[in-house]
């Protein structure tokens, strides 16, 4: 199947009007998240979550969760800022908490338009709102390595910032890469 353009999808900040009992996805903490705890987060103030729909059968095809982080500057990451004469122990971001595409839309270019509306959003804040300079996310693990969520994301220029359970990964929004 060919990949779907970003004219082809919407955008919508996830609310209780939403139907989203149709979701499907292999790593079903994801699913159960989406279900059981999206809300609950935005009502706390700690994340919101937006769902991706096809325009033309109003299916949705995948989630995005955003939340504010910050990246600490050590190691090497220190002197290159120390270097720019940005001298500060921190940096503000944007960190993609939860991103999930349904399993019927996998591999069709969803999962980039949502980190490119990630992107967009981050760059936005830094704008208008307050200091964003980058877009930060954990990658996960999974036995199958075929479905490690690293590969897809150094595809998209994010550098790991610390090897874990979960890859904390980064990526600069003055890099000039946008997505």
């Amino acid at each position: 199947m060919s990949n779907i353009r970003s004219e082809e999808i919407r955008i919508e900040k996830l609310s209780k009007e939403h139907d989203i009992t149709g979701f499907q996805s292999y790593e079903k903490e994801l699913v159960k998240f989406l279900k059981e705890d999206a809300l609950g987060q935005h009502d706390k103030k700690l994340s919101v979550t937006f769902l991706c729909f096809l325009d033309e059968t109003n299916e949705l095809v995948g989630y995005i969760t955003l939340l504010n982080d910050k990246i600490d500057l050590i190691g090497n990451l220190r002197t290159y800022f120390n270097e720019k004469g940005i001298s500060h122990k921190t940096l503000p971001a944007l960190k993609i908490g939860k991103l999930a595409v349904d399993d019927r839309f996998l591999r069709r270019g969803i999962g980039k338009l949502m980190v490119a509306f990630a992107y967009d959003y981050a760059d936005l804040i830094s704008k208008q709102y307050a200091g964003c300079r980058f877009l930060t996310l954990d990658a996960k693990r999974n036995a199958d390595e075929s479905k490690d969520s690293i590969h897809f994301y150094r595809k998209l220029k994010f550098n790991v910032l610390k090897e874990g359970k979960r890859r904390a990964m980064y990526l600069d929004l003055l890099s000039g890469k946008s997505l």
